[in-house]
């Protein structure tokens, strides 16, 4: 299956879908708040160093959303960026409003 099929699909199926790496502190702390926020929705994590087509996802997700680096996170198949701004969003108070949605 071609990476942005991959990608469509992990977005299209999921509430909240993380692309990651398992050494990224940003992605750690990202997944963390996700899970201890909203532990009963449909997430789907892909660790991206864990595969052997990570790259070509990642390159595909730099075209989707012109960001390259992880997390890379999408809720209800909106691209919300990563760490910081799931961070401000819960912080301000609307990242249950978007994950609700």
């Amino acid at each position: 299956m071609a990476a942005k099929d991959i990608a469509e699909n992990a977005i299209a199926g999921s509430t909240i879908t993380v692309f990651s790496k398992t050494y990224c502190p940003y992605c750690k702390r990202a997944k963390g708040l996700l899970a201890s926020e909203f532990p009963d929705v449909k997430t789907e994590i892909l660790e991206l160093d864990d595969r052997d087509d990570g790259n070509e996802i990642q390159d595909y997700l730099q075209q989707k959303t012109g960001q390259r680096s992880v997390p890379n996170i999408f809720i209800n198949q909106r691209h919300v960026g990563g760490c910081d701004s799931i961070v401000a969003l819960n912080k301000q108070g609307k990242l249950a409003g978007l994950v609700a949605a």
